[in-house]
């Protein structure tokens, strides 16, 4: 058996992070993260998984082929940022996008528990969403 094979077998995978027997915060094949983290290279390869997981889940709004490549950024980033099932609570935001009303859309995602949550974030991305 190969050394990667063993490892695989004894280690076993972990898709969510987890102590491990000693109390170690571990993830995958025991990624000891206390001790190792995870490199900037693995975070961004990471990010990009993530980012073409929530441009899929963005497709699948009726409204997404019509937006502007920066509109479509903002939705991406806003999925990413709250998740899909968050994210479609934001029917107001939403609706107005769906009449192509992208002030008032841009305008109801600052009037959100989540633009008080991530504060400069929501302004950066209303405002980018508002000019196209």
């Amino acid at each position: 058996m190969s050394l990667l094979s063993s490892v695989i077998v004894h280690e076993g995978f972990s898709r969510y992070s987890y102590l491990d027997s000693v109390g170690v915060r571990t993830v995958g094949f025991g990624r000891n993260l206390d001790d190792r983290g995870i490199s900037r290279e693995e975070a961004e390869m990471l990010l990009l998984n993530d980012l073409e997981t929530s441009t899929e889940e963005a497709k699948k709004f009726e409204f997404y082929e019509n937006l502007t490549s920066n509109r479509r950024d903002v939705i991406v980033e806003m999925i990413f940022n709250l998740g899909l099932t968050r994210f479609k609570k934001f029917k107001k935001t939403i609706g107005y996008i769906n009449q192509a009303n992208h002030s008032a859309a841009a305008d109801e995602m600052l009037d959100s528990k989540w633009a008080d949550q991530v504060g400069q974030r929501a302004i950066t991305l209303s405002n980018k969403f508002r000019a196209g």
